[in-house]
């Protein structure tokens, strides 16, 4: 298992990182990587998070609840849900580049992949203002359905 602090815990460009493996699969990781080095203020953050298991628990919940209402605004202009994690979700719509574009002209930011011009990654809104801004950018997209 990896983990990284920055999205989970709002810890941005904290360098601080773990991994949970078996000691054959650490030694490859740790050959991969190489040193990484953490701060001391870096290790003392990670570590009071990690005790803070309320503050993990409330978080995974309000996730929990902020993907069901993207998938839902995503759902509702014609996206099929492809996948994603807590953190962002994976549609699927037809031509789905073109949507990229159009949000992009709103200043609304998804990723887009060349591979595949049907997909596109939504990262969660931060706010309600955010999901609502989504949705009134997607509205004309529904009669596409």
């Amino acid at each position: 298992m990896l983990r990284s602090f920055g999205k989970f815990y709002g810890l941005a460009g904290l360098r601080l990182g773990f991994a949970i493996a078996q000691p054959d699969i650490a030694q490859r990781i740790a050959l991969a990587l190489g040193p990484w080095p953490c701060s001391g203020p870096a290790l003392h953050l990670g570590a009071a998070a990690l005790r803070d298991h309320e503050w993990a628990r409330r978080t995974r919940d309000a996730i929990t609840q902020q993907v069901r209402e993207l998938d839902a605004v995503l759902t509702e202009a014609g996206f099929g849900i492809a996948g994603g994690t807590g953190l962002f979700r994976l549609a699927r719509l037809p031509d789905a580049g073109k949507v990229h574009v159009a949000l992009a002209a709103r200043q609304i930011w998804c990723r887009r992949f060349d591979w595949d011009d049907d997909l596109l990654r939504f990262g969660l809104p931060g706010d309600r203002h955010g999901l609502d801004r989504l949705a009134a950018a997607l509205a004309p997209f529904k009669s596409r359905q």
